[in-house]
Formats: structure tokens, C-alpha cells, sequence
């Protein structure tokens, strides 16, 4: 199995204290002795708790990111993103920017992205997918 890259909405499965994400969370940390998640993840989840002044999920989240490596957005990525978001333009596809960046960082690093959004990610190619609900 691909190294997994958590999708925005697993984490906040897991903040929301649902078990079979943060079971799978637990292993996959055991196992691999780190999460990874994209620094545009961790961008809409700030984003979210701050805006809900969600006090105690934000120092959950904040704890959780220090087992995280948080996978920075460069240029390789952004390219590989821009490609994508063209192709899915071109065929009526479109889903948002910032699912079509974390999903170019999976594809990028050679990640599966871990999501209940099976419905947008599903359309941008050669990504693999695999959902923890």
C-alpha cells in the first residue's frame, strides 16, 4: 500500500471523534511513525476551527500536527495541479482548487488519498483513493 495522505475530511472525522478514523489513524501512525497531510489541508482546517472559534477541536488539530509531516505546495505540484484542473475544465469535470492541489500532491508523492469525497476526487486521474468511514 502507497504511503496514505489524509484528505481535509478525515480529519476533521477525527476531530469529530469518529472511531474507525481514528482506529485507522492509530495504526497507520504506529506503522509508519508519522501522518502526512498537505499544507493546503492543514490551511482549510485552521481556516474552519478559527472561523467557528472552535477552541478545543483547534488544540486537538494543533496536537495532531506535530505527528504530522505537512507536505509543502511547490511549483512541481502546482504545475501538476494546474495540468489537472485543465483537463477536468476541459471535459466538464471541475471540482475545487484546493481538491485538485492536495490531490496532485498525492499524485506527485506517490500518495493515496485518504477520503470520503470519493465523488471529486474520483475524477482526477491515476489518483488512488481509499476512504477510512
Amino acid at each position: 500500500m502507497k504511503t496514505p495522505l489524509l484528505d481535509t475530511d478525515t480529519i476533521s472525522y477525527f476531530l469529530k471523534g469518529n472511531a474507525a478514523v481514528i482506529r485507522q489513524m492509530n495504526e497507520t501512525y504506529q506503522r509508519d511513525a508519522v501522518l502526512n497531510i498537505s499544507v493546503i489541508t492543514y490551511y482549510e482546517i485552521m481556516n474552519g476551527l478559527l472561523f467557528k472559534n472552535a477552541r478545543k477541536q483547534l488544540e486537538s488539530f494543533q496536537e495532531l500536527a506535530v505527528s504530522c509531516q505537512i507536505i509543502p505546495l511547490d511549483t512541481a505540484i502546482a504545475d501538476l495541479a494546474a495540468e489537472i484542473y485543465a483537463e477536468l475544465r476541459r471535459n466538464n469535470q471541475m471540482i475545487g482548487h484546493t481538491d485538485v492541489l492536495i490531490g496532485a500532491t498525492a499524485i506527485y508523492h506517490n500518495m493515496t488519498i485518504i477520503t470520503n469525497n470519493q465523488a471529486h476526487f474520483s475524477r482526477i486521474p491515476n489518483l488512488e483513493l481509499d476512504n477510512w468511514m
